[in-house]
């Protein structure tokens, strides 16, 4: 069984990392965060799960009762959350592609292809190039930085002038760059990028305004690769009662690019190679509730979960309070 890791909040407020070990955390020694611990290891040349080993101490924690009290922090964090960088892919999967395709269609003939469909089929034809080839490039997306990012059970808020707040169940990856420039994968959480898909509607070129909205991933940080078909359920919680709920399929059997081209076309680029940076990377969706006509509620919960990554991801969804005013900018 992979190890999975999980940052926390114990009861005093002190920041820990811990080992899920079926209903505890067992705590580290000698950190205090993951992003410490990966740091170490690639000092010493060692993998995260041998570092996390030795690194475990005596000392455990109700992960019921973390998850109970919300005190789960995102899997990965860096100090200064300007130097956590959050992206995405997205058009890495069949559902995604067609939900895209008719989202975007407007008056042309049902035998032309959109941009959508072109870059999905794009990724079908070469977003799997072989051992050391460069393949397709996707469509990519900023979502953020590290103050975008919120922690497993807590709200999602969607901005006031947001158009709509809805989930995207999807595998995320998380790194740190060495102190090389090389990027070095720590492992996978479930990840979702909530996004206002509303105002994508609108017209395909605001996509990138679409996407700049919170996000969360985890509670837990899978160590080594993922497996290759990836089956979770994702939901939608209304007053604790289901009002949606749908299966859906990741990791790399259901999707058309390789995850290796989906970073390469990342990590190409030197200003994402800076040593000490932390990546959050969102691989894209098959399933989203919006494409079945859901508009999300404040008060509403989303949950995500999939075998082989613990606990489920849970998060509120609010909309932040006040009016849509002018931001004015001032001169000096």
């Amino acid at each position: 069984m992979s190890v999975r890791l999980v940052q926390f909040l114990d009861k005093q407020g002190h920041q820990k990392a811990g080992i899920v070990s079926e209903d505890a955390l067992q705590i580290l020694e000698g950190v205090s965060s993951i992003y410490e611990l990966a740091m170490k290891a690639i000092e010493k040349e060692i993998t995260l799960a041998e570092a996390a080993e030795k690194h475990r101490g005596g000392e455990e924690a109700s992960y019921a009762a973390v998850i109970d009290e919300k005190r789960l922090l995102p899997p990965i964090t860096h100090p200064d959350a300007s130097r956590c960088h959050v992206t995405g892919t997205g058009l890495t999967h069949l559902g995604s592609a067609d939900t895209r395709d008719k989202m975007h269609k407007t008056e042309v003939k049902e035998t032309d292809l959109t941009d959508s469909m072109k870059m999905f089929r794009s990724g079908l034809a070469e977003g799997r190039p072989g051992e050391g080839k460069i393949g397709a490039q996707p469509e990519w997306f900023y979502k953020g930085n590290g103050s975008f990012v919120v922690a497993p059970e807590q709200p999602l808020i969607s901005p006031v002038f947001g158009e709509d707040g809805g989930e995207e169940p999807e595998l995320a990856g998380l790194y740190v760059i060495a102190p090389d420039g090389t990027p070095v994968r720590l492992g996978f959480a479930l990840g979702n990028e909530f996004s206002d898909h509303v105002t994508e509607r609108q017209n395909y070129l605001l996509l990138a305004h679409s996407k700049l909205r919170q996000s969360s991933f985890g509670p837990e940080l899978r160590l080594g690769e993922p497996p290759a078909d990836i089956r979770g359920t994702s939901r939608i919680r209304r007053g604790g009662e289901v009002i949606w709920e749908k299966s859906f399929l990741t990791g790399e059997a259901n999707m058309s690019h390789s995850l290796a081209n989906l970073e390469h076309h990342h990590f190409k680029y030197r200003e994402h190679r800076i040593p000490g940076d932390v990546h959050v990377h969102y691989f894209g969706t098959a399933t989203l509730s919006f494409a079945d006509g859901i508009r999300t509620e404040p008060g509403d919960v989303f949950e995500i979960e999939a075998e082989g990554f613990g606990q489920p991801l849970r998060n509120p969804v609010e909309t932040a309070p006040g009016e849509n005013i002018l931001v004015r900018v001032k001169a000096i």
